[in-house]
């Protein structure tokens, strides 16, 4: 017998949910045993393998008593590929939201509702009702294809959309878990089909292609340890930005020729916006243009993206999970090579396209077909019924009467589509009566507006932010009318804590969590959300909202161009331009623009060791020299 004294290679250690992936028997444990058990809440094991069916164990911590036991509830989100609801379906969700929840229904920035406050004794028999009625669940949540995205436009003379749709759908198929524990949980066992799938899905998920597959006859794409994370998809159309194309792990583009015939698509990857307070390491990140890929390899390349995605993506690290993360590692070069080894043929350039243009679609439009669809706006995704709106009540009879299918939008919204002209008058008349406002009643701000749900019920959230957004949209409001700004209006996104779900690291003015009333505030995205915005203040308290914009607003007023956008501006000036002006700024007097801005300001000299530990100080707070120093004399002089 020979033996060897060289060591044997050391296995990384894996997370900890990696095990409990490779433990659940194909997401079944321990949820199918802890579901049938007479507590309020499950294990912590299982609300990991809960995600993946669609769920998230939280507690309203509102309710929160010392000494006794958490308001334990969960939420259910939908998969709903493109947004599609079927009426039926939105009809049980609103009956669900009084049966199960409470009261309201969210529409989620990835086009899917949510439910909240359902009790565990109920989960079952509410996501039962949830399949019965033509929707689903799967997949909603967990390390595995989120909903796939598409725009909202039900338009059916533009054959880009149709594609848009159809290929948002297929995908989502393509990606779905494949194993039975979601029925066996949830319905006893009972599979309802809502719908045939397409052959090429099917023939695209037995195909193995160079290892897209392997050796799992239940999970033969994902295996028993599913992704690394989460992995998000988007389909659209040249220059439609409602997806948000940049924030996904891949984003389609769909590529026609001059009669409207589908000829490929072009490829981005490596978008995704969650990162941790206080770890460099973690980054909002933009997605990369790959390449074109023919119409009939869609499949194998989807599949190729996963496999490299699942095979090379992190696994001991969860914070470096995200496929982001690959290519910022990688390079654009090595990943594309990877992906080409699965797919078997070289991914051809990118194709031409024009300027990607943010998009709502709220209001009356034409379908394309002799029918109108309808954009309405919902304040921060919550459908409900407050003061004289009547929201919930309005869509519900809206639904009921004239039974038309929901389109979910990206950005919290809805339209409603297959409209006879017959019927518009009747339903804006509805919308009216119940106090909903059209989209040219709507202040811009609120109009292009997205925040998180955060507190009570996250329970990442750090801060507020579905709660507080209205009533920083008003202030914001008031400041612009205050500065002789009536007519400006820019996007402003906040989330409750840095994992972004409201997407603030692309907008204008994004607010992110980061202790209770108070958050980093993120400036220089672009109107059109294709272009990462940056951290300016690491530490803004709510409270200094006002002065902390009045300078940069000033600024703007006086320097900006012609058609600017304040994001646009803040870009190309710069932050050290923004904090120069914001320090020498004083209300009511002019203060000159560039390198010699400042040599009128009072000057107050320090000693140098004082100096340095201020400049340090001020590096790790976020705020700049001359508002640390003010804050610590006027602290100095109230004592």
């Amino acid at each position: 017998m020979v033996t060897s004294s060289t060591p044997a290679p050391s296995v990384p250690k894996l997370s900890k949910l990696e095990g409990l992936k490779e433990r659940s028997q194909h997401l079944r444990e321990p949820v199918a045993t802890e579901i049938q058990q007479d507590t309020t809440h499950f294990s912590e094991d299982a609300v990991q393998i809960l995600k993946f069916h669609g769920s998230y164990q939280q507690d309203n911590r509102d309710n929160r008593v010392k000494g006794q036991e958490k308001d334990y509830q969960f939420m259910l989100r939908t998969r709903s590929p493109g947004g599609l609801i079927p009426p039926q379906l939105y009809l049980a969700l609103d009956r669900m939201a009084d049966s199960y929840g409470n009261g309201t229904l969210r529409a989620t920035t990835r086009q899917g509702f949510q439910i909240h406050g359902i009790l565990k004794r109920n989960l079952k028999a509410a996501i039962a009702e949830i399949v019965r009625n033509m929707g689903s669940t799967l997949g909603a949540c967990g390390d595995l294809n989120r909903n796939v995205m598409a725009p909202p436009a039900p338009f059916t003379n533009r054959p880009d959309y149709e594609y848009a749709r159809t290929y948002a759908n297929q995908i989502a198929d393509l990606l779905t878990p494949q194993t039975g524990a979601y029925y066996e949980i949830w319905l006893d066992g009972e599979k309802v089909i809502s719908g045939e799938e397409a052959p090429a899905v099917k023939a695209a998920r037995q195909r193995n292609g160079n290892g897209t597959l392997i050796a799992d006859p239940e999970e033969p794409i994902y295996g028993e340890h599913y992704m690394p994370r989460k992995f998000k998809v988007a389909v659209t159309v040249p220059g439609d930005n409602s997806v948000d194309l940049y924030s996904q792990d891949v984003s389609l583009v769909v590529m026609t020729n001059d009669q409207g015939k589908l000829e490929g698509f072009n490829v981005f990857a490596g978008g995704g916006l969650g990162r941790t307070h206080n770890k460099e390491e973690t980054f909002a990140r933009a997605a990369d243009p790959i390449g074109y890929v023919d119409q009939a390899d869609i499949f194998d390349l989807i599949k190729a993206i996963v496999a490299t995605q699942r095979d090379y993506g992190d696994r001991v690290s969860r914070r470096h999970a995200r496929m982001k993360y690959l290519l910022h590692d990688w390079g654009v070069e090595k990943f594309r090579k990877t992906v080409e080894g699965y797919f078997g043929k070289p991914i051809a350039p990118l194709r031409p396209l024009p300027t990607f243009k943010y998009l709502d679609f709220l209001g009356w439009h034409q379908q394309g077909n002799g029918k109108l669809f309808l954009g309405i706006s919902i304040q921060n995704g919550r459908v409900k019924d407050e003061g004289k709106l009547k929201l919930r009540t309005a869509l519900r009879k809206i639904v009921t009467t004239y039974n038309l299918p929901i389109c979910l939008t990206p950005n919290q919204n809805l339209v409603f589509y297959d409209i006879s002209p017959t019927d518009q008058a009747k339903i804006q008349s509805l919308l009216d009566q119940h106090g909903v406002e059209s989209e040219t009643e709507l202040d811009p701000l609120v109009r292009e507006a997205m925040a998180c749900p955060a507190l009570p019920t996250c329970g990442l959230a750090i801060a507020e932010s579905e709660r507080v957004i209205p009533s920083i949209l008003t202030r914001l409001r008031k400041l612009l009318d205050r500065l002789g700004l009536p007519d400006e209006h820019f996007v402003v996104r906040m989330t409750g804590c840095p994992n972004g779900c409201a997407r603030p690291y692309l907008a204008e003015v994004g607010f992110v969590g980061i202790t209770p009333e108070t958050y980093q505030l993120w400036l220089g995205g672009c109107p059109n959300q294709t272009r990462l915005a940056r951290t300016y203040l690491e530490k803004l308290p709510i409270q200094d909202l006002e002065v902390t914009l009045e300078p940069l607003l000033v600024y703007f007023k006086q320097d900006c161009k012609p058609s600017e956008s304040f994001g646009d501006f803040c870009d190309r000036v710069g932050f050290e331009a923004l904090r120069d002006f914001a320090q020498a700024y004083v209300p009511g007097k002019p203060v000159q623009a560039g390198k010699n801005s400042l040599k009128n300001r009072r000057r107050l000299d320090v000693r140098e060791d004082v100096y340095l530990q201020l400049k340090e100080r001020a590096k790790q707070e976020g705020k700049s020299l001359t508002q640390l120093a003010t804050e610590a004399i006027a602290a100095y002089l109230a004592d």
